[in-house]
């Protein structure tokens, strides 16, 4: 008994040496940008040019911010995926030491010990917790944000994946998130024109959702009911859950999407890139829900050529699939009926009725990002992207005097953050897809403008 309480002690004083570790390495990032901001004050001061002081401070910054972030898990981990899907938006010059860093963080984190690992599945599933399982793997398949996945042999002796939440995951993401809530100064940097705190507060207002492997559980099975029989979509099936607990069905799988990013044949780019597409656009159509996870991590590449899809937790539930309006204002955009398209978004909230905004300026701000729906096939490229973010965040009418004066209802908060996240990773792929088509296939209104 003496032993087994030295030994609760000790993974006790780990446990607690982590978070303390992990809050001290997210608080040392504010001193270290000030310490950069401060030496690229006193170079201005004796003539070095703004132009090159910035770059500095900005690689500076970036430095430390994905070494960090590459240590962690948590709510950092989950802000590192999520910031790792809009890295398309980041100069290449400043990206490019940094993308190994990135793909790690749409795959892997550190794990938990055994002994860590034996006590939740105790507390999920009782003190006779193998009676569930004919094997179970103590060393983890997989490691994330907020949990693990175990490889084990289920009771019926299907092969199944555990997937465990880390103890004090609650409260370790929201301590994360708050902290870098706080550093949205130092991003700014990186991106000027990109605002993280909204990113972060979506991550926030997902976390209960995220925490509760029993929803996550029911848009599992929703997902798996719909693509059943699905020629291109492998979605796994529910075996069991608690709280803090998911089983379901193994997908072997060698690698995901991530490996296709980094390794991938422009062939492999197109045909995975087709797919993913395809499946992000018809959830909402097919289960009533928008995947809202669409990191390349999530998305596995199976031997047939098919993709297996993971993890759940972030949904938006869209019963009705996506909104007709949505469909209808993009085919109004690619049709360049830009006067009822500025109608439209006085309508759905996106623009104040008393804005000044003409029918010409929303054409110039829209127009380009619909330019992939404009042709049969579209390539999506880095470039494409970084010129997008270029374009809207440039300190002139046409960019940010515009961005300005739009507004984000709230029921399209996430599936503009999927959207645009989506896009992102077509854009690492490179890859060149019949987007038109797709929204055709899957987008409500898109097809039609009839009726108006």
């Amino acid at each position: 008994m003496a032993d087994s309480d030295d030994t609760e002690r000790r993974e006790g004083r780990s446990l607690s040496g982590s978070a303390f570790s992990r809050t001290a390495r997210l608080a040392s990032l504010p001193v270290g940008f000030a310490g950069r901001t401060t030496l690229g004050l006193g170079k201005r001061i004796v003539g070095t040019p703004a132009n090159v002081v910035l770059s500095e401070v900005q690689r500076r910054t970036a430095d430390q911010i994905f070494s960090v972030l590459g240590q962690l898990k948590g709510g950092a981990m989950k802000f590192g995926q999520a910031m790792s899907i809009f890295e398309v938006a980041l100069p290449e010059e400043l990206i490019g030491p940094y993308r190994e860093t990135l793909t790690r963080l749409q795959d892997a984190a550190p794990p938990m010990p055994p002994s860590v690992v034996h006590r939740v599945m105790i507390a999920e599933l009782g003190e006779h917790w193998r009676d569930y399982f004919q094997t179970f793997d103590d060393v983890p398949a997989a490691a994330a944000s907020i949990g693990q996945v175990h490889r084990a042999t289920w009771s019926d002796g299907r092969d199944v994946a555990v997937k465990l939440q880390y103890p004090g995951a609650a409260k370790a993401l929201m301590a994360d998130l708050r902290q870098i809530s706080r550093l949205s100064r130092m991003f700014g940097v990186l991106v000027p024109g990109l605002d993280i705190k909204p990113l972060i507060k979506e991550l926030q207002d997902r976390v209960a959702e995220e925490l509760d492997y029993g929803l996550e559980a029911q848009a599992n099975a929703a997902f798996f009911a719909a693509f059943i029989d699905d020629p291109e979509i492998v979605i796994p099936e529910p075996v069991h859950h608690t709280e803090r607990l998911l089983v379901a069905t193994w997908l072997e799988s060698p690698h995901s999407l991530a490996h296709v990013i980094a390794e991938g044949t422009q062939a492999e780019r197109d045909h995975y890139g087709e797919i993913y597409g395809r499946f992000m656009f018809a959830g909402p159509q097919r289960a009533g829900m928008l995947h809202a996870d669409p990191h390349p991590g999530n998305f596995r590449i199976m031997p047939d050529g098919r993709i297996g899809v993971l993890d759940f937790g972030a949904v938006a539930r869209l019963p009705d699939g996506l909104p007709d309006d949505m469909g209808r204002l993009i085919r109004l955009s690619v049709d360049g009926q830009f006067g009822d398209v500025r109608v439209g978004l006085v309508e759905l909230g996106f623009l104040r009725a008393g804005t000044k905004l003409d029918a010409e300026s929303v054409g110039r701000y829209f127009g380009p990002f619909v330019e992939p729906a404009e042709h049969e096939t579209f390539t999506f490229s880095r470039e494409w992207m970084r010129g997008q973010m270029t374009r809207v965040s440039a300190p002139n009418a046409e960019g940010m005097g515009t961005a300005l004066q739009f507004n984000l209802p709230p029921d399209y908060m996430l599936i503009h953050r999927v959207w645009i996240g989506g896009m992102g990773v077509l854009c690492q792929l490179g890859a060149t897809a019949p987007f038109r088509q797709i929204l055709i296939d899957s987008m409500p209104g898109f097809a039609s403008t009839e009726g108006r």
